[in-house]
């Protein structure tokens, strides 16, 4: 990240997929096989997040469950109470479009890469932000289709049987199928770490392109004014500031020392654009191009703020060596040492 502006690259490639279904949308047969691409691209993703998410270390992580609970009340719990009291800003500053989708940032999983980074750079508990944001991941692959449909109604497809078996077929099972060949393919996606994740993203801008050419079709341009995204982009800004103070000053109430406190923030306050954007592209369908876009300028949004904010709690004054292994118990897991 730059020292000062930590602007993602993967942001601006983001826009100028945006840019380039808003010039060249794919339309008739091209739309179809864009689509069919990313359907694929989708089943490819959770797939490749079950064959790297370690069960064992999940599972090992659990003696620190005070904490993970935690960020799971932040991000599955307080962030949708938090989207559902929003609806009062509907029509004055958001429509319902724009609407649908903040509801549904507040329900997309936490980070994991950037949780653990900023972690790091704070001096926090770097164990237990990774086992909080696999955690998190494992939990939204059931949670935030269950939350979508019941929280969005019909904005999100509603809940009938045919979307719980597209979700069952292009999310749960790749992922599932994933998790039970890790033990032959866990060492192949390691020594390619690099070029996966060239596939990762690649995908991603596949599902992107396909939702708002998609959306292009539909006229989402004429949906969405210059105000009315800068409303957004308040709205947002509250709602980021409100999960960080709360994460912050909630986990010191709860007796966490300074370590978990600075896991909890980083790992409770953020979404996951890696996880959303293939999400929405299942439970929105042809209005995905929407209902992604708050989620895109949120995530660039709690990369520049926790950025300012980690180097700020780097600069705390150190604690005693012996309260902070007293205050962080899964400081010691062999896993995160190797990391």
């Amino acid at each position: 990240m730059p020292a000062r502006l930590p602007v993602d690259p993967y942001i601006l490639a983001l826009l100028g997929t945006v840019g380039l279904a808003a010039l060249l949308p794919a339309r008739g047969q091209a739309a179809t096989v864009a689509d069919g691409a990313s359907t694929a691209a989708v089943a490819l993703l959770f797939f490749l997040y079950g064959a790297r998410l370690s069960t064992r270390e999940a599972l090992d992580g659990l003696r620190h469950w005070r904490l993970h609970l935690t960020v799971l009340a932040c991000t599955f719990l307080l962030f949708p109470l938090l989207g559902l009291a929003a609806r009062g800003l509907v029509p004055t500053l958001l429509t319902p479009p724009l609407y649908s989708g903040l509801l549904f940032l507040c329900l997309v999983p936490s980070t994991i890469q950037s949780s653990i980074a900023f972690t790091s750079m704070a001096r926090g508990n770097v164990p237990a932000a990774i086992c909080a944001g696999s955690f998190s991941s494992l939990a939204g692959i059931v949670l935030t289709p269950l939350l979508a449909a019941a929280l969005l109604g019909n904005g999100a497809g509603g809940f009938s049987l045919d979307s719980l078996l597209e979700i069952v077929l292009q999310l749960l099972l790749p992922f599932l199928l994933g998790q039970a060949l890790r033990r032959w393919v866990g060492g192949f996606l390691v020594r390619n770490k690099k070029v996966l994740g060239h596939v990762d993203r690649g995908s991603i801008l596949l599902v992107v392109y396909a939702a708002f050419s998609a959306g292009m079709a539909a006229g989402i341009w004429h949906q969405v004014s210059v105000p009315r995204l800068g409303a957004l982009l308040a709205v947002e800004a509250v709602l980021l500031a409100v999960m960080l103070l709360v994460s912050w000053y909630g986990a010191g109430r709860l007796g966490f020392g300074r370590a978990d406190r600075v896991a909890i923030q980083f790992a409770g306050s953020k979404k996951s654009l890696a996880a959303g954007l293939p999400m929405a592209s299942v439970l929105f369908g042809a209005h995905a191009s929407l209902a992604v876009l708050p989620l895109m300028l949120f995530h660039q949004m709690q990369l520049m703020v926790c950025a300012v904010l980690a180097r700020r709690r780097a600069q705390d004054p150190e604690l005693p060596v012996a309260h902070v292994a007293e205050v962080s118990p899964a400081a010691q897991h062999p896993a995160a040492r190797a990391r």
